[in-house]
């Protein structure tokens, strides 16, 4: 074989392995992080959590309620959403006695509002009972997170819908972080005798807990740069609109971490081991923040997974964490197999 035939042999080849390294999907590799793609060419996936079995449950912005169970997806609802911009289907948790009563809990964009509703899971979702109606929506900043805290409380997060004054009146849902009991009446230990938690938040999208000292950390958009991450208070004012950022005033709850050189875009954010990792929109990033050991500080912090994308959501579940990307949200990139859920090992 001439020495030409050869040559041009070899250079097929290599272009040929160039294209595949970019058309096979591969694990989101990042130094001291073993990972692995559970579940790719989804629609936006927004929020996860995880059934007494194990069984992953996650939602997708266009209304789809799926399981994942040992390399299978299987869509158990498909809820009828209003989807523009940022609303459509957004949280979910699984509630605490669920092998007793088989519910599951949805914040959605219905058709008047985000709202609550709680679901029945027996092969599919089922007898939809609405607990919290008319949570204010727009096209932008509609909060949408689910979690239930160690009280047996369901809380949820509310963005100000673009009418940022609402954030600051305790009798407006937009802005907020709402409290509510699983049978849709307001606990008796609320501060304000209403669904109101805390307020003054612009755009919530993430709340975790530390297990052992039950502290409450949340993630905000700001806007034009100014995210932060709060620890929250019964009844505090983080002071949107009035102040964010470094600002401050008597009354009103600085953060304990606030981003004002670039853009993090905050969604989910959950405790691990001393640390809080926030999956970072703008910031293509899941953002490492190591806590003191009070946990009132921070110490350090780490952009991790920059390579992925929009990063919208974070979970820790028995020794892995599981993030999903947002690239299909329409202020994304694409990249192959978009959009992904993937799982790292932690533990």
């Amino acid at each position: 074989m001439k020495r030409k035939t050869v040559i041009i042999i070899i250079f097929v080849f290599l272009i040929i392995i160039s294209a595949l390294y970019f058309i096979i999907p591969k694990p989101a590799n990042q130094q001291g992080y073993e990972t692995e793609i559970l579940v790719q060419d989804l629609n936006t996936p927004w929020a996860i959590d995880f059934l007494p079995d194990g069984k992953m449950i996650f939602t997708e912005r266009d209304g789809r309620v799926s399981i994942f169970d040992n390399g299978t997806t299987k869509t158990v609802g498909t809820i009828t959403v209003t989807q523009i911009g940022e609303s459509g289907m957004l949280g979910i948790a699984v509630d605490p006695e669920f092998n007793t009563n088989k519910f599951i809990y949805l914040y959605y964009t219905g058709a008047n509002g985000n709202r609550i509703s709680r679901f029945t899971l027996n092969g599919t979702l089922k007898n939809e009972t609405v607990l919290i109606d008319r949570i204010p929506n727009a096209q932008f900043h509609n909060g949408g997170r689910l979690k239930f805290g160690s009280d047996g409380k369901l809380y949820a997060t509310t963005g100000d819908a673009t009418n940022n004054q609402s954030a600051q009146d305790i009798n407006s849902l937009g802005g907020k972080i709402l409290r509510v009991n699983k049978d849709g009446t307001v606990p008796s230990d609320n501060p304000f005798r209403n669904y109101v938690y805390a307020y003054g938040l612009r755009d919530p999208q993430g709340i975790t807990w530390d297990p052992l000292t039950k502290e409450m950390y949340l993630s905000d958009h700001g806007a034009t740069r100014n995210d932060e991450i709060n620890i929250i208070t019964k009844g505090g004012n983080y002071g949107w609109p009035i102040y964010q950022g470094n600002e401050s005033a008597q009354g009103y709850i600085k953060p304990l971490s606030v981003y004002t050189d670039f853009t993090l875009a905050p969604s989910g954010i959950a405790y691990y081991n001393g640390a809080l990792y926030v999956a970072g929109l703008r910031g293509s990033q899941l953002r490492k923040i190591t806590l003191s050991i009070e946990g009132n500080s921070v110490t350090g912090q780490e952009a991790l997974f920059t390579s992925l994308g929009r990063i919208r959501e974070v979970v820790v579940h028995d020794g892995y964490m599981y993030i999903a990307t947002s690239n299909r949200d329409g202020r994304g990139v694409p990249q192959s197999g978009d959009d992904k859920i993937i799982r790292i090992k932690v533990s």
